[in-house]
Order: C-alpha cells, then structure tokens, then sequence
C-alpha cells in the first residue's frame, strides 16, 4: 500500500503541470498521450536512479533540486504569462506541445522521484515493480490532467495560458519550500 500513496504523491506535481500544458493554445487531444509518456518515463527514470546512485548524490539533489525545479517551472509559467498578457490570440501550437518543453518539465516534476529512489532502496522492496507503479500512476495522472487542462483552456479561452502559467510559477515557488 505504501508504493501506490507514494506513486499519487510524486504525480500529483506531473498531474497539475499537464493542465497547465493542457490550457495551452494549440494543445491537442492527442499531446496528452505525449505527456504521460514524459512524465510517467521520468518518474519511474528517476526513481530507478536514485535507487543505484543511492546516498551518495542524494545530499546534492536534495540541496539543488528544488532550485532547480523552482528555475525550470518558473522560467516556463512566467513565459506562459508573458504571452498571456502580451494579447497574441494565435495559438501557437510550438508552446502547447514540444519535445523540448516537454523534456525540461518532466525533469522538474521528477526530481523528488530520485530521493523517493534513495529511500526505496533502503527498503525490502521491488525497485523495479515501484518504479513501474510511479512511472504508471504518473502516466495516467498526466493523460487525464493534459485532457482536463485542454477542456478548461477551451472553455476559458484568453485567461487559461495566463492561469496556467501562474499554476506552473507556483509549483516552482512551492518546490523551494
């Protein structure tokens, strides 16, 4: 029961990201997909990680990571609301979805995924079954959050980049505390 709390906590960052992604002008229904492979590979990715580099990395992770997820997270909301009151109506469909985007978000939600590893790997557990279990809760959350996301983002229209990159702003902001 323990791997399955874990898994819903490390996704839950994924999952709020994914509606951010989703509120983007231009997302597509089928980006979702993209994001849970991103996420979802990056969670299970780092979890394994942390479980083989173990202690002796985790005191710098532990110290740099959240600045870095701070920086990453940061940086992208505050471009999101850049545009947003810049007043470009044109979707722009290079923001809602690319690999590199993508790439740099999924390493900023999945840094707590390495120091979930260092501690599974002191554990009698599975590392390999935790890792897929992380990996998968973290999929499906991002799916389920980027089809959520493109359905605000239609609704709301102008306001849904500017909210999500303030959603995006404060998930860095939190990640420091």
């Amino acid at each position: 029961m323990m791997i399955p709390l874990l898994a819903l906590s490390l996704g839950v960052d994924a999952f709020a990201v994914s509606i951010s992604c989703g509120m983007s002008p231009g997302f597509r229904k089928r980006y979702a997909l993209w994001l849970g492979i991103y996420f979802g590979g990056f969670q299970a990715l780092m979890t394994l990680l942390g479980a083989l580099l173990g202690h002796s990395f985790n005191q710098y992770v532990a110290q740099a990571g959240s600045w870095i997820a701070f920086v990453l997270l940061t940086l992208i909301g505050g471009n999101m609301v850049w545009r947003a009151l810049k007043g470009n109506q044109k979707p722009d469909e290079t923001m809602a979805f690319s690999h590199k985007r993508l790439f740099v978000l999924a390493i900023a939600t999945s840094i707590d995924a390495f120091a979930a590893g260092v501690s599974l790997a002191l554990l009698t557990v599975n590392l390999a079954v935790a890792a897929a279990v992380i990996g998968g809760v973290a999929f499906a959350l991002s799916v389920s959050g980027g089809l959520f996301g493109k359905r605000v983002g239609e609704t709301f229209h102008k306001r849904a980049e500017l909210v999500g990159g303030i959603v995006l702003i404060a998930l860095g902001i939190r990640s420091l505390f």
